[in-house]
């Protein structure tokens, strides 16, 4: 057993328990098995980060008119960070937004957020340059206009676009320009690939030898070991037993035949998604929470050209003129989420908990889906709805294809407000137990921060060192021994092992790619003024 010298004592390598291996299990997992302490994660699908569609950053929060300024603040810091984290899985397009002639609202409404948030993105740059990884601050977002638009239809498009112009010319070929007002808004907002970010995490806890990983595993029970008062609201916790099964994928009797087997861990946390409430109910922790089943679609479009950006066209939540987004992916792959309850969202996907358990009951339909995957009949309809709603915009749209696709899961909300969009840890120091609640997979870095300093706080680790620093200087030790193809090696197995087309785990311009291209560029003009000066 590994120790380490605290407060001049030698204490035992500390084991945490870690009940979900999604974005925030996984996430944390990293942070903690970097500082050395035993870490166990415990997953029931067959892979890491298998769970709710994502396809960007949020980096502003521009898709959520209805929160506020300080949200949005707090997702760009956030986004950053991560990205920072996990640099190989992003694909560097914008993402341009379009108010549509029949919303009440209008562009301009949006400039004030987007000013804060260019001045957000600047201070962050301030404070290490190496922040700046969406571009120049100035170019955060800029406006096309009609005329602008209007021009840019007549040129010739660009296979591989290099400048916003470029990327703006597919947008003023494609988008029904008649149904859109002006202008339209783009923002360096960049693509996220689950396949790849899955892939990240995968080989990141692979190289730590205090990872332990047990995918296709259920957790059964979890018990506290060593409580004291356990009949008092305030009792205290300072072991924790899990006991989990191996196989979880087998049918019943095999499963039957499987031992349950345990462990002994000295920290609990509980990162299991839309299922958090059943392990809350199980340690008796009485929360308030939501759980909302989601889906997006895959689709296949031969017709684009070459890259685009993805379009969002704004619409009211819910209603059957929500929000529509066209995410592009190689390949002519694109994923489309339809904010309406015929295509997105569903009549009874969103479940809240009761007095009795803090297990929010999603439809037993959903749970199948979850579980066993879409029936075929309502996911090629569903499909279909989501082509012909994106059609309405992007006309040449309807030519798309359906390919038997979807990305979707639970997506739990903490709390009573279904547009909480930033949130990320309750801490329960008493029994050392720590309850991720991340609506955005960006807010798990800071999630896992704060499970740090609570370890800290109760003295099962040490902050002050150089391995706990180099967090903060994003010297993750995977990034040393692994690039981008080695990334998408992974990504691509794991893309095939869920049933989605190769294409899908790459990027068509990775962040990295994009960094050295600034690079050479910068450099090939430090040269050029250099040999000006000479001459």
């Amino acid at each position: 057993m590994t120790h380490s010298l605290m407060n001049n004592q030698v204490i035992a390598t500390q084991r945490v328990g870690i009940l979900g291996g999604g974005t925030a299990g996984a996430t944390i997992a990293i942070r903690l098995a970097a500082l050395g302490l035993e870490t166990y994660v415990f997953e029931k699908n067959k892979s890491l980060i298998d769970g709710p569609p994502m396809c960007h950053l949020h980096a502003g929060g521009n898709l959520y008119r209805e929160i506020p300024d300080e949200d949005c603040v707090a997702l760009l810091k956030q986004c950053i960070d991560i990205l920072r984290l996990y640099p190989y899985t992003i694909d560097v397009r914008p993402t341009v937004f379009a108010v549509p002639t029949r919303d009440d609202g209008l562009p301009e409404d949006l400039l004030p957020r987007l000013e804060i948030l260019t001045d957000a993105y600047r201070e962050l740059i301030a404070q290490d340059a190496n922040n700046k990884v969406l571009g120049e601050p100035e170019d955060y977002y800029q406006l096309y206009s009609h005329e602008q638009l209007i021009a840019l239809s007549e040129r010739e498009q660009v296979t591989v676009p290099t400048t916003v112009d470029e990327w703006m010319i597919p947008v003023a070929k494609y988008l029904d320009l008649n149904k859109v007002k002006f202008p339209l808004i783009v923002v360096q907002e960049y693509g996220w690939n689950i396949f790849r970010l899955a892939a990240s995490a995968q080989l990141a806890l692979d190289g730590y030898e205090h990872a332990h990983v047990f995918t296709d595993t259920q957790v059964k029970q979890v018990m506290p070991v060593d409580c004291e008062n356990c009949s008092n609201a305030d009792h205290h916790v300072t072991k924790w037993r899990i006991d989990y099964q191996q196989g979880a994928g087998l049918d019943p009797e095999a499963q039957s035949n499987s031992k349950i087997e345990s462990i002994e861990v000295d920290y609990l946390v509980n990162a299991c998604g839309f299922r958090t409430g059943v392990i809350d109910d199980m340690v008796g922790v009485k929360v308030t929470r939501m759980v909302e089943f989601k889906s997006s679609y895959i689709t296949h479009w031969e017709d684009t050209g070459g890259q685009i950006p993805e379009i969002i066209v704004y619409g009211n939540r819910g209603t059957p003129e929500g929000m529509a987004q066209l995410t592009p992916y190689p390949g002519g792959y694109f994923q489309i989420h339809g904010m309406s309850n015929f295509i997105t969202l569903f009549n009874d996907g969103l479940v809240a908990s009761s007095k009795d358990s803090a297990q929010p009951k999603l439809p037993p339909q959903y749970v199948h889906y979850i579980e066993d995957g879409w029936d075929k009949a309502p996911l090629q309809a569903r499909s279909q709805q989501a082509i012909d709603y994106v059609a309405e915009f992007v006309p040449t749209f309807h030519s798309a294809r359906t390919v038997g696709n979807a990305l979707y899961g639970g997506q739990q909300i903490p709390g009573e407000d279904d547009t909480l969009r930033v949130a990320d840890v309750s801490l329960y120091s008493n029994i050392r137990y720590a309850r991720a609640e991340n609506v955005k997979a960006s807010s798990t870095l800071i999630a896992a921060d704060q499970i740090v300093d609570e370890l800290s706080e109760l003295g099962l680790i040490e902050i002050d060192t150089p391995v706990n620093r180099n967090r903060y200087a994003h010297e993750w030790a995977y990034l040393a021994h692994n690039d981008s193809l080695a990334i998408e090696t992974v990504a691509r197995d794991l893309a095939k092992e869920r049933g989605f087309p190769l294409a899908m785990a790459g990027v068509n311009r990775g962040i990295r790619e994009k960094a050295l291209e600034d690079l050479n560029i910068n450099n090939s003009s430090d040269n050029y003024r250099t040999e000006e000066r000479r001459s």
